[in-house]
């Protein structure tokens, strides 16, 4: 298959002897394209009997691998243009790493648009997260951030005053915790909290969702390797384009 706007062909196979179902071998080979980039956004799938042909397969089981795309929201069908590639989910694994970090990693090329950098007076909730008196001028950064142009979240962070040089244009360049070891801040563990909720009118205009679509919210305390609180994180992301990633292991 080669999808229109690239001009490489997939390298894509079935193996029959497999008790994986032939739709879903080629669905996962499909997936595997869009998250690596070799399937780019608004990418448009080829003639779906041409693919079913190079495969040897029937038609409706090509049809049954690209509708579970469909179904995850990789890719949608429009009348009278055929397949298209929306975009892959970002998967981000439950470690102490930056959400830039991870996107450049897995080749979603990041972009961030600063909306505020400044100071203002604690809260009750940043004053206690950062172990300072409520109403003392902490950092506040909030970030828009993207991913292949689309966005992704909106990220609020806290830090204490004084603790980084944090400069709007270099906040738009890299992420905030390459920032923060560039400083000597050695980042060592966080503790952090995962939920859902509905998308307010403004984040719903930011992230270009409708009003009270689901979100995924992400609050994290972060500490360095002397025991400071350095980072107090309250970030929300789009649910259709994020997922967290958790390792579980059996108790002992």
């Amino acid at each position: 298959m080669t999808a229109h706007g690239t001009d490489r062909p997939l390298p894509l196979s079935v193996d029959r002897t497999s008790p994986v179902p032939l739709y879903f071998q080629l669905a996962q080979q499909l997936e595997a394209a869009v998250e690596q980039g070799r399937l780019a956004p608004g990418a448009l799938l080829g003639n779906e009997i041409d693919l079913a042909s190079r495969l040897g397969l029937s038609r409706p089981t090509v049809r049954q691998a690209i509708q579970t795309l469909v179904d995850k929201g990789l890719m949608v069908r429009r009348r009278g243009v055929g397949t298209q590639v929306v975009h892959s989910q970002v998967r981000r694994p439950l470690e102490l790493s930056s959400l830039y970090d991870d996107l450049e990693a897995a080749g979603q090329r990041p972009a961030s648009a600063v909306l505020r950098n400044t100071t203002e007076p604690a809260t009750a909730e940043v004053a206690a997260a950062l172990g300072v008196a409520e109403g003392s001028e902490v950092h506040l950064v909030e970030r828009l951030r993207s991913a292949h142009g689309e966005p992704i979240a909106l990220l609020g962070n806290h830090l204490p005053p004084g603790l980084v040089p944090l400069r709007t244009d270099e906040l738009e360049a890299t992420g905030l915790y390459r920032l923060m070891r560039a400083a000597g801040i050695t980042l060592h563990s966080a503790r952090q909290t995962v939920g859902a909720r509905a998308a307010t009118v403004g984040e719903a205009r930011d992230l270009d969702e409708e009003p009270g679509a689901p979100l995924l919210t992400m609050e994290r305390v972060t500490y360095d390797d002397t025991g400071r609180v350095v980072e107090f994180g309250s970030h929300v992301y789009r649910a259709a384009r994020y997922a967290f990633e958790f390792q579980l292991l059996v108790r002992p």
